[in-house]
């Protein structure tokens, strides 16, 4: 988590590459729905690069989260971290039922390609730039960099909601007890016109 140059920004994936990943996480949703074994996924051009990556389910008429896991490292190549995230978006995401095969079809999917994180200052934060992960000792928690885009929040209710995913009371950042990290996310979706 060096803060080397560059490091923590994400790579720009070819509008190509992304409609591929987008079809590898719905095949990969529809057969946990199903309860069928996930499709190989490919190993070549943005999937066959390391990272880490969240799959976010959303019900496409309201917009409304389905689903949402993901890894920061990842599990080697892209690919497979991208599979294994659609699938536990799909059927592990503790806040939500499996997902059902007839709802599959109702779904948009996005995908978060995460940059490597940072230690940060609290006062390094950029909301709708930075992602925040907060961790004190056992308890930690993440918000995606859109997060505080579509709820409006400003740096300090962005960190105030990164504390309460955690577990955390709301202000807890402030204190200096917690670890906060940053990173970028290359964000794209079915619903996005790419």
């Amino acid at each position: 988590m060096d803060d080397a140059p560059g490091q923590n920004e994400a790579r720009v994936t070819a509008p190509e590459e992304r409609q591929r990943l987008l079809a590898l996480a719905r095949a990969c949703v529809e057969a946990a729905a199903a309860g069928s074994p996930p499709p190989e996924p490919p190993v070549d051009g943005a999937a066959g690069r390391e990272g880490g990556a969240f799959v976010t389910l959303r019900v496409a008429s309201t917009g409304a989260l389905r689903g949402c896991i993901g890894h920061f490292q990842g599990f080697g190549r892209m690919g497979e971290t991208v599979a294994r995230m659609a699938r536990s978006a799909a059927v592990e995401d503790p806040r939500f039922p499996p997902v059902r095969p007839e709802e599959v079809d109702a779904l948009s999917i996005e995908i978060s390609l995460l940059s490597p994180m940072r230690k940060a200052d609290p006062s390094d934060v950029v909301p709708g730039t930075h992602g925040i992960y907060i961790r004190s000792g056992y308890m930690a928690g993440t918000l995606l960099p859109q997060v505080a885009v579509e709820q409006g929040w400003d740096r300090e209710t962005f960190l105030s909601h990164t504390c309460l995913k955690a577990g955390l009371p709301p202000d807890f950042w402030k204190t200096g007890s917690a670890d906060v990290y940053v990173y970028t996310a290359e964000v794209f979706g079915e619903n996005t016109g790419e």
